[in-house]
């Protein structure tokens, strides 16, 4: 059985920071997860996010489903921590100091668009996480980066700078797609316990 979406997010935060213990070689508490729980051994596709007093600190994910979702969140998290080619490793001292976010991604849709126009129209601020695609280029932003940039075209064109291409670059061959996600952050756990 599937437990509901905050139990959920509990375990998969648990698994998050518990992976980048680990891989820190800290001694951890062994997870009260039952690993073979069905929900967990099914394909996921998530993308684990550090902050540091509100920064980025590391940012890693996959963008299909074909790894066990506690796997995928293993290692997403431990790459996020060491592997994240932004920042240096992640390091003891600031273990507690990193905030855990975890984005659960749903499937890739392709979005038909001949033109940028076209793409534009069909982007939903604040709901759809973007995969920019055009030959060897790829780039991605969690649907979060809505906050951040909050205009279509402005977040198109940071998409189109994140995949290193120009701004204002456009090709017959580009291709998009979306997917949302669900997402949990420790923080919100932490306020629950307070406030709860």
């Amino acid at each position: 059985m599937t437990p509901d979406k905050n139990e959920q997010g509990k375990v998969l935060l648990q698994v998050a920071r518990t992976a980048i213990a680990d891989a820190l070689r800290l001694p951890t508490e062994p997870a009260a997860i039952d690993v073979h729980n069905i929900w967990l051994s099914k394909p996921g596709a998530t993308f684990v996010t550090l902050t540091q007093q509100g920064e980025l600190r590391g940012c890693i994910g996959s963008l299909q489903a074909l790894y066990p979702l506690i796997d995928d969140v293993t290692n997403n998290a431990v790459s996020a921590a060491l592997h994240d080619p932004r920042f240096n490793p992640l390091t003891v001292t600031e273990l507690g100091a990193v905030e855990i976010e975890i984005s659960l991604l749903s499937e890739l849709e392709p979005l038909n668009c001949a033109t940028e126009a076209d793409a534009l129209r069909q982007l939903r601020p604040a709901i759809d996480g973007v995969v920019f695609e055009c030959g060897p280029y790829r780039s991605t932003f969690l649907p979060q980066v809505w906050e951040s940039l909050p205009q279509p075209r402005q977040f198109l064109a940071q998409l189109k700078l994140k995949a290193r291409l120009p701004q204002d670059f456009w090709a017959g061959n580009v291709q998009l797609s979306r997917y949302t996600v669900t997402k949990w952050r420790e923080a919100d756990f932490c306020k629950e316990s307070v406030h709860g």
